[in-house]
C-alpha cells in the first residue's frame, strides 16, 4: 500500500520464488512483452503479468488466462485507455470457455456472478492490480469515475455452461473454439426476473424489454454503437433453444424489444438520435444491430432470473484463445 500497489485488500508478498513459480506456469520468458497498457504506456511483461497475480492471490494455473486477457483488453478497439479514463464505472468482465472452466473451478452455475468459493474473484483481482498498477488507472489522477463498482476490486469473471447450452459457446460463435476468453466492457451486473412466463417469446420479451431503460450509455445521443450482454439461464435456455436453435433468431428478437419510443425520452433527444440515424419507425434501439447482442448459458437451475451486463460504449468485445502450456517443467525449460 505504501508503495501504490495495493487495492485496500491484503496481498501476498510477490517473492523470487512465487514469481518463478508463476512464470513457470505462462510457458513464457520473463521480459516478454505481451502488451502496451493505456493510459501510461506502459509494457506488460511477463513477470509484471506474474508480480500481480501473485498479489491477488491468483494460481499459478491461471497464468494462461491472465496474458490472454491482457491481449484482449489491449486490442485497439477496446480502448482501454478510454475505460480507465471515463466518468463511468466500466470493467473488463472475463467470459471464460473450454474445458479450463473446470481446472480454474471458474463458476458458471449458481451463483456465477459473485459468491462461490473459488479462483474466479482472484483472478479478477489480478486483471484489476494490472490495471491500476501497469496501465496507471487512479481515481481522480488517471480516472475520472463519478461511482466505480466493486467489480473495480475482485473483477467479474465467470463462465458459460456450455454443457446446458442449446447454441454453440460464445466465444465460438465470436470466432474461437476451445479454451477462450472474451472481454466485455461491463457498466455492472443487473438481474431480470420473470415469475409467469413460460414461453420462449416471454422470455425473449421480458428480457429485451428489460434491457431497453433509459439511462443505458446505448441510449446516449453521444453512442454511435454499443453492445449488450445477456445470461440466460439454463431452464429458460432450454425452452428458448427449442423454439429459436438459431442464435441470429436470438439476437434479432433481443434487438427488436430493446428499444422506446423516442417520446418516452425527453424531446431533446429526438434531433441528435435522429441526425446519427439511430431513430426507425419512431422507436430508438439500444443496440444499433442484431449482432451486437451477445448472449450465453450461464447461472443456477432455479430458473426465474436472467442477467443483464450493459455495456459502456466504445470498448468492442474482444475474444482470444486461451494457450495450452504442456507442464512447468517443459514450462520452466
Amino acid at each position: 500500500m505504501e508503495q501504490g500497489w495495493g487495492d485496500g485488500l491484503p496481498l501476498i508478498p510477490p517473492t523470487e520464488a512465487r514469481v518463478r513459480g508463476m512464470i513457470a506456469q505462462s510457458g513464457r520468458f520473463p521480459d516478454e512483452v505481451v502488451a502496451v497498457m493505456l493510459p501510461l504506456r506502459a509494457e506488460a511483461t511477463v513477470e509484471k503479468i506474474a508480480i500481480n497475480a501473485v498479489m491477488a492471490g491468483a494460481p499459478p494455473e491461471a497464468m494462461p488466462l491472465l496474458i490472454a486477457t491482457v491481449e484482449a483488453m489491449t486490442d485497439p478497439k477496446f480502448e482501454l485507455a478510454s475505460l480507465n479514463a471515463t466518468t463511468g464505472s466500466v470493467v473488463p468482465a472475463m467470459i471464460i470457455n473450454g474445458p479450463i472452466r473446470h481446472k480454474l473451478k471458474i463458476p458458471f452455475g449458481a451463483g456465477c456472478l459473485g459468491g462461490v468459493a473459488g479462483h474466479a474473484p482472484a483472478i479478477g483481482r489480478a486483471i484489476r492490480l494490472l490495471i491500476r498498477n501497469v496501465a496507471g488507472q487512479q481515481i481522480d489522477v488517471t480516472s475520472q469515475s463519478t461511482y466505480g463498482t466493486p467489480g473495480r476490486v475482485a473483477g467479474i469473471v465467470f463462465g458459460e455452461w456450455e454443457e446446458k447450452s442449446p447454441w454453440a459457446p460464445l466465444a465460438e460463435r465470436l470466432g474461437v473454439k476451445g479454451d477462450a476468453v472474451t472481454v466485455y466492457g461491463a457498466m455492472g451486473t443487473a438481474n431480470i426476473c420473470d415469475m409467469i412466463g413460460n414461453t420462449a417469446d416471454h422470455f425473449l420479451q421480458i428480457i429485451g424489454k428489460s434491457l431497453a431503460y433509459p439511462g443505458a450509455n446505448g441510449f446516449l445521443p453521444s453512442s454511435q454503437w454499443s453492445e449488450v450482454l445477456v445470461a440466460i439461464n439454463p431452464v429458460w435456455a432450454e425452452v428458448v433453444g427449442k423454439a429459436y436453435p438459431n442464435p441470429e433468431d436470438v439476437q434479432q428478437k433481443l434487438y427488436d424489444y430493446a428499444s422506446i419510443p423516442i417520446d418516452f425520452l425527453d424531446p431533446v433527444y429526438k434531433e441528435p438520435i435522429e441526425r446519427i440515424g439511430r431513430l426507425k419507425n419512431g422507436r430508438v434501439h439500444l443496440i444499433q444491430k442484431p449482432e451486437e447482442v451477445f448472449f450465453m448459458v450461464a447461472g443456477g437451475m432455479g430458473g426465474l432470473h436472467a442477467a443483464m451486463l450493459h455495456s459502456w460504449g466504445t470498448c468492442l468485445t474482444t475474444t482470444r484463445a486461451i494457450p495450452q502450456v504442456a507442464d512447468t517443467e517443459t514450462a520452466a525449460a
